[in-house]
């Protein structure tokens, strides 16, 4: 439970300034100052020594909001990849009966809301989007459960955490399939060469971060020039990493005891000047190296890159991209075309697709309710499941990434239908869960 519970944690805070950021770019986008608000999402950027740009696809530099999009969002698919090796390892779907129910909750909650878009928009260039609605926001719905403290059960939060991570997977498995271009061998064919040597050296018990990190980037390049959209290369890398640490905790605690018998067992006042001697020093940096050595490469990474992406990552994506300018647009948007597929996809097949799914699954006994829950407390969870945001306008980017002014006002209404339908999906369920949650605190997470 550990390691769901910490995703939890992690996740709940993020949601807030999510919320600020939203709010900050709608106004900046309709503002005086809307024009420099888009321009300098246009400013090219590089990463260069001599002719060579790092920052660039086809010889052409990325803008500011490429640079976002395409390689920050690599780093938090590199994120989300670590948790998800990690679940699958010793977490919650590590246990096939824990992580059934989520997962099928998670294909219901990705086919019904696809399914769903499809009767609204069936034809032409509308029907890219179909993906756009099948994503859950881990951050937003878990802040949104958090609102409820104590009242939630435990299985609950887990099952709501873990069917979001299952459906992060699902969401990068679409990624790699839809949303990639033409293709090209060469780069392919080295990035393939860089993975296969990645693995090898991770199964020799090569333990070095830097190194990952820069084979990373040297992927992140050849997937970006290859076709494979640059995203997925975050993800590859990240079910590299080895998740065994070099040495055992027996063997660090053996270290501590060893060498904490240099240090003089007597109460020393504070501020008290205290010279250690050099052997001293050696044991301290004994104890640190075996810390080093007991976490895993895989739990380090994560935890050294979870504040980073949570709160500038995710929150500088949602700043340039949420910004959507109502100016010459209708709110009536919302009731046709591609605003209403997402929206509908949202509200309406996010929660049909993730409550009949478990509902069939439990029904037919292939599982069981969460401990300590009801049919009305999971109608609650399926409406949060709806609040697609920041995945959502991801995939409403690769979809609409055309140029024209048809697909401009497509992206436009897309991100509408986003934002509305995640603040219904949102509200939605919180009031539900309100309703029908016990008045009395259960067992925290």
């Amino acid at each position: 439970m550990f390691s769901i519970t910490t995703t939890i944690r992690k996740y709940i805070n993020s949601s807030f300034i999510l919320i600020f950021v939203t709010i900050s770019a709608l106004i900046f986008a309709n503002s005086p100052w809307s024009s420099l608000y888009f321009d300098i999402w246009q400013t090219p950027i590089a990463f260069q020594i001599g002719s060579f740009n790092l920052f660039s696809h086809g010889g052409i530099p990325m803008t500011l909001m490429e640079f976002t999009n395409d390689f920050l969002m690599a780093i938090f698919f590199f994120s989300v990849g670590l948790e998800i090796k990690r679940e699958i390892l010793v977490g919650e779907l590590s246990n096939p009966k824990k992580a059934l129910l989520p997962i099928i909750g998670a294909i219901g909650g990705m086919i019904v809301p696809v399914l769903m878009y499809l009767i609204f928009s069936h034809e032409g260039d509308a029907l890219r989007g179909a993906s756009i609605p099948i994503a859950t926001d881990i951050a937003f719905s878990l802040g949104v459960l958090a609102m409820l403290g104590s009242r939630v059960p435990v299985g609950l939060k887990i099952f709501l955490a873990a069917l979001a991570v299952a459906d992060d997977l699902g969401g990068i498995i679409v990624i790699a399939f839809m949303h990639s271009g033409e293709l090209n061998l060469f780069f392919m064919g080295l990035a393939g060469l860089v993975i296969l040597s990645l693995t090898f050296a991770a199964r020799r018990g090569l333990r070095s971060k830097l190194i990952y990190c820069l084979a990373g980037i040297i992927i992140w390049y050849l997937f970006l020039n290859s076709g494979i959209h640059a995203t997925i290369a975050g993800v590859i890398v990240a079910f590299c990493i080895p998740a065994r640490p070099i040495t055992t905790s027996k063997y660090y605690v053996d270290i501590i005891r060893q060498n904490v018998q240099l240090f003089p067992q007597t109460n020393e006042s504070v501020g008290e000047i205290h010279i250690l001697t050099n052997e001293q020093i050696s044991a301290l940096k004994k104890i640190e190296s075996a810390s080093d050595k007991v976490i895993s490469p895989l739990q380090d990474l994560e935890d050294s890159l979870h504040g980073i992406v949570l709160y500038f990552i995710i929150p500088l994506f949602a700043f340039v991209n949420a910004g959507v300018n109502f100016t010459g647009m209708s709110f009536m948007n919302l009731f046709s075309g591609v605003g209403l597929s997402v929206f509908a996809g949202l509200v309406i097949g996010k929660f049909v697709g993730i409550y009949s799914f478990s509902w069939l699954a439990v029904k037919f006994k292939i599982v069981e309710l969460p401990t300590n829950t009801n049919w009305k407390m999971m109608a609650g969870i399926a409406l949060l499941g709806g609040i697609g945001f920041t995945v959502s306008m991801f995939m409403a980017n690769l979809a609409f990434d055309g140029g024209t002014p048809e697909m401009y006002e497509m992206l436009n209404n897309a991100k509408l239908g986003i934002l509305v339908g995640s603040i219904v999906s949102g509200v939605a369920g919180y009031m539900m869960l309100d309703r029908y949650l016990p008045q009395s605190p259960n067992k925290t997470v």
